[in-house]
């Protein structure tokens, strides 16, 4: 184990950690969900990923997202990789600078155990859910995080054994109700707490 997994398992155990380690996490758009979220996942253990995302990195992303001024107008995928690694250099990740799509989703997340959902566009949640639900995949998804206040408000809400929703389900980021660091944050902590207590019940169960 190199120092970060050490640090890791010095709260989780060795074997705990070797079982999370195993498991394979699918992050489906690298933005502000996405990007704290594989943060949060990396520094709870986990170690094996694929990541897609078409986007670059802009200015107005260094707001909520997990990447730097000296990144701006790198691909996202790409310069996630390079932060993760920053935590943990013997990660596993499979970068796709590419748009998730109905032709696409399955090639790109059949093999994960996990599907992470962190689109914008309600066309690719929808793609995503549809083709993932059925297969038994843990899959955790969000809806609504915009603005500030009320952070009581967002809720992880399980609809099946395999599917959970975080959000507050009504904020829309907009205008009047921007994404902002704190609740887009705040969800997407939600969904790697999800993942590692799901992992952490199975290995106890598995005992």
């Amino acid at each position: 184990m190199n120092r970060t997994e050490q640090g890791i398992a010095k709260y989780l155990g060795e074997d705990r950690l070797r079982y999370l380690q195993a498991v394979r996490i699918g992050i489906a758009g690298a933005g502000g969900l996405g990007s704290n979220c594989a943060m949060h996942l990396v520094r709870s253990g986990f170690k094996q990923f694929v990541i897609a995302d078409f986007d670059r990195i802009e200015k107005s992303n260094l707001n909520r997202q997990f990447y730097f001024m000296e990144q701006v107008g790198t691909d996202k995928v790409e310069a996630l990789c390079n932060n993760l690694k920053s935590i943990n250099p013997d990660l596993s990740i499979t970068a796709h600078a590419t748009a998730v799509s109905n032709e696409n989703v399955h090639e790109l997340f059949g093999d994960c155990d996990v599907i992470i959902e962190a689109f914008d566009g309600a066309a690719a949640k929808k793609a995503l859910v549809e083709t993932f639900l059925p297969t038994g995949k843990l899959l955790v998804t969000a809806s609504g995080m915009g603005g500030t206040g009320n952070t009581d408000e967002i809720k992880t809400r399980k609809v099946r054994d395999n599917f959970y929703i975080v959000g507050d389900m009504k904020t829309e980021c907009n205008a009047e109700t921007p994404p902002l660091s704190p609740r887009v944050a705040i969800c997407a902590a939600k969904q790697a707490d999800i993942v590692l207590n799901h992992y952490l019940n199975k290995f106890q169960e598995a005992k």
